[in-house]
C-alpha cells in the first residue's frame, strides 16, 4: 500500500485552514497545517511534505518569502507550491509564478479546483 502524498498547508486564517485541510483530506491526501511562514519553512525541512500550499498575506515571513527561500534551497527547489491567496490582481498572480509558483488560486477557491491542481501536481 502506498502513502497518501502529505500536504503543507501555510495561512493565518483558522477558518481557512480547516476549509483547506477537509477539503483535501476528503480527497486522498494526509495535511498538515501551520499559521505562518516560519512554521511552514520548518515544518517542510523536518516533514518533507509532497505539494505546500501557501498564503500569501502572513505573520512573521509572507508566503511569497517562504516560496523564494524554498526555490533557493537544493533540498526544496522542485516541491509543489501552490499559492491560495486573496490578493487576487493580475500584478500579484504574475508576482507568484515569478517568484516560482506551480500554481495560483484565488481566495475564495473553487474546492475541485484545489483538489484538481494538487492531484495535477503530484501525477
Amino acid at each position: 500500500m502506498t502513502a497518501r502524498p502529505l500536504i503543507l498547508v501555510a495561512d493565518d486564517n483558522a477558518d481557512v485552514l480547516g476549509l483547506v485541510k477537509a477539503v483535501l483530506e476528503r480527497s486522498g491526501f494526509d495535511v498538515v497545517t501551520v499559521s505562518d511562514g516560519a512554521q511552514a519553512l520548518a515544518s517542510v525541512d523536518q516533514r518533507k511534505p509532497d505539494l505546500a500550499v501557501l498564503d500569501i498575506t502572513m505573520p512573521e515571513i509572507d508566503g511569497l518569502e517562504v516560496l523564494r527561500r524554498l526555490r533557493a534551497d537544493v533540498r526544496t527547489s522542485g516541491l509543489p507550491v501552490v499559492l491560495l491567496s486573496a490578493q487576487a490582481q493580475e500584478a500579484d498572480v504574475v508576482r507568484g509564478f515569478a517568484t516560482g509558483a506551480s500554481a495560483y488560486l484565488k481566495k475564495p477557491f473553487s474546492p475541485r479546483e484545489l483538489t484538481e491542481r494538487v492531484a495535477g501536481l503530484l501525477s
